[in-house]
């Protein structure tokens, strides 16, 4: 029988480090792949409108949170699951009444002034979300039908947003992707 010239400490030192390496490894990276582009809009009776443009695969469900950067002060105040997968090209629905093609999961409650929400779109399987979209109801407040609020993305890796023709949203949503 062999023995190792390798004391225990020293490899209980190194199983720790290979250890916490893999974890940071497993933890890291592991977020969910981008292939649409939330967006926000108003009907012409101004409903508070969901807009997605799906750059390539697909989105099956969307939700809005409020935004905090204490993750457990975030709070889902309206969620809604696609009756099909929504496969490349635009959709939008109702946020505020029931949506044909949607079902709701949870009724949008009343937005509160001061208050920062964020639309997202994710898959059920999370194999696949979209850029979210950040409001307030001053951003609703200067919307108008036919307008849609969306981060815009540089090429340097800055958000910020932007309103723009629901036909130039379309056209321009996924040109990063």
């Amino acid at each position: 029988m062999m023995r190792s010239n390798v004391s225990r400490p020293v490899f209980r030192r190194v199983v720790g480090i290979v250890a916490a390496g893999l974890a940071v490894a497993a933890s890291t990276g592991c977020s969910v792949p981008v292939d649409a582009v939330a967006g926000i809009s108003v009907s012409d009776d101004g409903q508070l409108l969901g807009v997605m443009m799906v750059c390539g695969h697909h989105i099956d469900a969307a939700t809005v949170y409020v935004d905090s950067e204490d993750v457990n002060k975030e709070r889902t105040v309206g969620s809604w699951t696609a009756d099909r997968p929504l496969t490349a090209g635009l959709a939008t629905w109702s946020l505020q009444s029931p949506s044909a093609g949607w079902a709701v999961g949870r009724s949008l409650t009343r937005l509160t002034p001061k208050t920062t929400y964020i639309l997202y779109g994710g898959t059920k399987d999370n194999s696949w979300s979209s850029e979210s979209v950040s409001f307030g109801l001053t951003d609703l407040d200067q919307l108008s039908p036919g307008m849609v609020r969306y981060d815009d993305i540089s090429e340097d890796g800055d958000e910020s947003p932007i309103t723009v023709p629901l036909a130039e949203f379309k056209a321009r949503a996924c040109k990063d992707m």
